[in-house]
Order: structure tokens, then sequence, then C-alpha cells
């Protein structure tokens, strides 16, 4: 499993633009799929924005912020906009393809780093049992110090899901506009 976890950490992004051009190409979408699903991946990317605004990556255990809420806020964002552009396509391939990419590229991943996280910070262990991985909890785990900073959002380069989703939706409007009639 390890080796498989590898391999999908460094096939996650590129295999992420071959589904774009194979959403596009299954999407059935109408303004107001659009509209619901874009809707939902909106508060997929808020959720990405502030996790990425708190996270200091490999220097200490972040636990402000998303994370007080759940162990991968940046997972879970991802999930919001993946269903929101599912609803947005209208297809059910499209949605199990993403299940399918979920449990096959991102599963792994997500132990994986957690697994270096067991080693590399001793409070992850509380921290883990405290803190669901994907479904927030409701209120907040610990003392929740540290704030938003816009110098780890622009470092972390989170703009590039926002432009990402942008590319999404004007190729799905675009779509309903002048194919789909």
């Amino acid at each position: 499993m390890a080796k498989w976890s590898a391999v999908a950490r460094r096939i996650r992004v590129p295999l992420g633009f071959a589904f774009a051009a194979v959403y596009v190409w299954l999407a059935q979408p109408t303004m107001t799929s659009i509209i619901v699903g874009v809707s939902v991946a909106a508060i997929g990317l808020l959720v990405r924005g502030m996790a990425s605004g708190h996270v200091t990556k490999n220097e200490q255990l972040t636990t402000s912020g998303p994370y007080s809420h759940l162990r991968n806020p940046l997972y879970f964002g991802s999930i919001l906009i993946g269903v929101g552009f599912a609803i947005a396509g209208r297809n059910w391939w499209i949605a199990g393809l993403m299940v399918a990419m979920f449990v096959v590229i991102y599963v792994p991943v997500i132990r994986s780093e957690e697994a270096f996280l067991r080693g590399k910070f001793p409070e992850f262990e509380e921290y883990a049992r405290n803190v669901p991985r994907l479904f927030p909890r409701w209120s907040a785990y610990g003392s929740g110090q540290g704030s938003f900073s816009w110098d780890l959002y622009w470092k972390h380069r989170e703009y590039n899901a926002v432009l990402g989703a942008a590319l999404m939706l004007a190729a799905l409007t675009a779509k309903v506009l002048w194919w789909t009639k």
C-alpha cells in the first residue's frame, strides 16, 4: 500500500487534468445545474482557501481554523468541489468516476500523509482521536490558536483551485450556450 500511495501522490494532479477533459466531454449541464453545482463547489473552494491560509506544512501540526473541525479540510474542500461539479455536469458516469478516483487515489494519500504526521508530531495521536478525518465536528477542537494568513494562501498557490474551477465553469457555460440545444 505504501508504494501505491507514493504513485497516487505523483499522479493525482496529472490524472485530474485528464479527468477534466473527460468531464467536459461527458457533462450534460443546464444553467440550473451549473448554478446549484457551482454554489456547492464555491463552499469547497472557501474551505480549501481557509485551510490553505492556516497550514504550515511540515513545520507544526496545524489545529487552527478548519483544522480544528476536521483533519483534512483541503480534501474535504476538494470533495465539495467535486460534488458541486458532479451536480453541474449532470451525468452519473462523472459521479462514479469521481468516487472511484477518490477511493483509489485520495484515500491512500490521506492515509500516507497521516502516517507521516504521526511520525513527525507526537501530538497528532491525540488530535486524531478528537478530530474526524473528513467530516467536520461541530465544535472546534483545542484552543484554535492561529489565524488565517494570506501569505500562506499565496505560498500554497491555492488560487490555482479557483482558476481551475473558473475554467470548468466557463467550459460548462459554453457547452450549455453553444453545444446543447
